[in-house]
Order: C-alpha cells, then sequence, then structure tokens
C-alpha cells in the first residue's frame, strides 16, 4: 500500500537528539521531512532523569522534557510525525534513486533522501529490576549521570575499555568505585588497565557477575557472585554502570547498508554520507565512540546538510 502518492524529499527513522535535529534542519530547507519515531519515541534520552551536560540548560533538564521540547521544535517547522516503526526498505543504488520504506506491515512511503537516525541500545545483563532502575540508580553512561553520585560508592560492569574509562571518569568523582569483571582477566588496553590499576579508590573484582539489584523503589545495592570461590556478597552502592557493550538499531539495513564488524552503519569521513546514494546516518547507529546527546544532534545536522547538497546535485 503506497502511503503517500508523492516522492518524499526526506524521510527520517528515529526520533532521538540525531531525528530531530536533522528533521528541524531539514524542515528549514524545505524538504518537508516525515519522521518515524520508532518504538521508543525520544530514543534513550527519555529512560534518563536529569540532563546537566546539554548545552543551553544551566540547571538542567529531563530527558523526557528534552525530547518533547525537540519534538515541539520540529513540529513547529511542520515535520510529520508518525508513530511507527520502520519494518523494512528496498534501497536504490542509483544516483537521484527512489527508496521504499516501509511500515505498518506492507504500507510504505517513496523517498529520494532517507536519513537512517534508529540510535542503539545497551546490552543488559539481563537480571530482575535492571529495566525498573533505569535512571533511578542504573545508568550505562558515567559521564552522563556520574555528577548525581558524586562522594557515594558506586560500581561499574565490564572489562573493555569502555568500562575502564567508565570506571577512570567515576573514580575522580566517587568515594570507591567497584569494577566488576566477568571474566579473571582484563580486555581492555594496558594503557587503561595501568589508569585504574594506579587509582586507590578502585576496588577490582575478577571472575565475578551481579546476581541480584538491591531495592524497592531505587537502587540500594547489588548481591555479587565470585566464580572462583563460589560466594556471593552484598556491595551497598547508589550507582551501577553497566559498560557491556551497545547493539546499534541495524537490523534491518543488514545487507542494505556496508556495516562494520560491530554492525554500526559506515559512513564517508567526517560525514554522514552511507553506501547507498541519498542515504544519510546519524546519531548512535554510527557513532561507537563517543554517544552524546549533543553529539547525535551535531550529526544530525550533518545529515540534513549532506542531504540537501545531494539533492541539489541530483536529477529528479
Amino acid at each position: 500500500m503506497f502511503l503517500e502518492k508523492k516522492i518524499q524529499d526526506c524521510v527520517i527513522i528515529g526520533s532521538g537528539p540525531a531525528g530531530y535535529s536533522s528533521a528541524i534542519y531539514a524542515a528549514r530547507a524545505d524538504m518537508n521531512p516525515i519522521i518515524f519515531t520508532g518504538d521508543q519515541p525520544g530514543g534513550q534520552l527519555t529512560t534518563t532523569t536529569d540532563v546537566d551536560n546539554y548545552l543551553g540548560f544551566p540547571e538542567g533538564i529531563h530527558g523526557n522534557d528534552l525530547m518533547n521540547n525537540s519534538k515541539k521544535q520540529a513540529e513547529r517547522f511542520h515535520t510529520k510525525i508518525i508513530n511507527q516503526s520502520v519494518n523494512r526498505v528496498i534501497l536504490s543504488s542509483k544516483e537521484g534513486g527512489v527508496h521504499r520504506i516501509f511500515f505498518d506491515t506492507e504500507k510504505y512511503i517513496e523517498s529520494i533522501g532517507l536519513i537512517v537516525a534508529t540510535g542503539s541500545k545497551p546490552k543488559f545483563l539481563g537480571i530482575n529490576k535492571e529495566k525498573k532502575f533505569m535512571g533511578l540508580g542504573v545508568s550505562f553512561c558515567a559521564i552522563c549521570d556520574g555528577f548525581f553520585h558524586k562522594e557515594k560508592d558506586v560500581a561499574v560492569v565490564g572489562g573493555g575499555d569502555k568500562a575502564l574509562e567508565e570506571a577512570n571518569y567515576l573514580s575522580k568523582i566517587c568515594k570507591k568505585v567497584y569494577v566488576i569483571v566477568r571474566k579473571n582477566y582484563f580486555k581492555a588496553s594496558k594503557i587503561l588497565q595501568y589508569r585504574v590499576s594506579r587509582k586507590k579508590n578502585v576496588n577490582i573484582l575478577f571472575s565475578s557477575n551481579v546476581i541480584e539489584i538491591i531495592g524497592d523503589n531505587f537502587l540500594e545495592g547489588i548481591k555479587i557472585f565470585n566464580q572462583k570461590n563460589k560466594t556471593s556478597r552484598i556491595v551497598l552502592i547508589s550507582g551501577l554502570f553497566i559498560a557491556i557493550g551497545h547493539l546499534p538499531n541495524t537490523e534491518i539495513f543488514k545487507n542494505k547498508l556496508d556495516l562494520d564488524e560491530k554492525g554500526y552503519i559506515v559512513v564517508q569521513k567526517g560525514k554522514t554520507i552511507t553506501s547507498k546514494p541519498g542515504v544519510f546516518a546519524a546519531g548512535d547507529v554510527q557513532d561507537s565512540v563517543y554517544r552524546q546527546a549533543i553529539t547525535s544532534a551535531g550529526t544530525g545536522c550533518m545529515a540534513a546538510l549532506d542531504l540537501e547538497r545531494y539533492l541539489s546535485l541530483c536529477v529528479k
């Protein structure tokens, strides 16, 4: 079922900072963008309570409020918002070709330009209360939420670069940092291991798993199981930072766009251009390094500008 008879200039998949930023820039360039919100309108920020590191909010702002403001701003410029998830795409390989975006079983829209801003999702531990306490002690970003645990005890789960980067950051502001590593060794780089090893307030627990989250309405502590000696212990903490990796939301783009070994969309250096003409990627779906709201919004702007240039050059 062809929803719109007119072939669009700009369709955006995803409604986080990258999606709404690209929508605002696209709308102001008269591209009449259509945005699909996906199954988590507003993206990961809607699971964050207070955002204190987004430029322009000296008193901070609730994650939901930030994304609601972003939505209203996009609507102000007449962005059409569809509260649906895209389930598959047919991408053209021709310059100026038309892409087909499917949603709600067999409904679809056709567009010359497509911006993918589907984001990524953190890997969970798979234990009870983990999702319930997101924003209430459980976090996936020390830079975002570490400030709220200043001078308190926290724990980081993971043994890779990301986990030790989180631990290093938290060690500067928290009283004590437990690093819980499933294996009996780190996967992180030697330089990060060296830096963390010099921190007197970092306690490393190898061969250990978090098996229980303690608390009724918010995180109060965790139960840790040691695989080596088969014992468990309870540690009282205010924050649990899970750093066992992210999964980019690129399932529908497998075999359609070039992806890296981790599944992130490959873009040209310094741009948002993907392997298919007229398709651009912004935000966490193409960024495995920074994963910040402000960098996502920045690449959303870039994607809209890259698309505007593309449309001006290709023959419709």
